[in-house]
């Protein structure tokens, strides 16, 4: 009995640390997003972004994003989601990826890009979508800009559809310009190369 039990746990162990799969050796990946308003897919760019897609690339494929929401919809601005789950609860984020902003793509209609804080390095696992051409978030001679890592192949049409949803202050957050109903990101899967 002892000796299924420890070979169960070494299974474990191992399956905890196998390599996954993020596709290393495609440049342009993509990646289907199943919300609950329809698909949208995107194409990333390695060549550019090679930190940041391979970051989130990793949510991807561990799973990180399916069932998460939008949770801030701008209209002409942004729609961003990743971080957290339908209970509005903070998911859990690997360390921050080193700020690829300077890499020549610009935050232009139906790009997606990292979201992060006032630090220039502090990106984990929350992405937005631009639903507008967003030049002001790319960086200067003087500051950091938010890197922008893809773009929309197909499915702009959902991702504006997205952009005009009714939004409020959500009261157990106290986050402005939340949507009145949830949209879900049911599932993001990397498509086969």
């Amino acid at each position: 009995m002892m000796g299924i039990f420890s070979a169960l746990i070494l299974l474990v162990s191992v399956a905890a640390h196998a390599k996954i799969d993020i596709q290393p050796d495609t440049l342009y990946p993509k990646v289907e997003f199943d919300t609950n308003m329809g698909k949208i897919v995107v194409e990333l760019d390695r060549t550019r972004a090679p930190r940041t897609v391979d970051n989130f690339l990793t949510y991807v494929v561990k799973g990180d994003y399916d069932n998460t929401l939008f949770h801030r919809v701008i209209s002409e601005f942004v729609v961003q989601g990743g971080g957290l789950d339908p209970k509005f609860e903070e998911l859990p984020a690997m360390e921050p990826v080193i700020n690829e902003s300077g890499n020549g793509l610009s935050n232009g209609l139906g790009t997606i890009a990292m979201a992060r804080d006032n630090d220039p390095h502090s990106a984990t696992r929350q992405f937005y979508f631009n639903v507008a051409d967003n030049k002001k978030l790319d960086p200067s001679k003087r500051r950091w800009g938010y890197a922008v890592f893809g773009e929309v192949m197909e499915g702009m049409d959902v991702l504006e559809a997205m952009s005009l949803v009714p939004t409020e202050n959500n009261q157990t957050l106290n986050w402005p310009d939340f949507p009145v109903t949830p949209i879900v990101l049911k599932k993001a899967t990397l498509l086969p190369r």
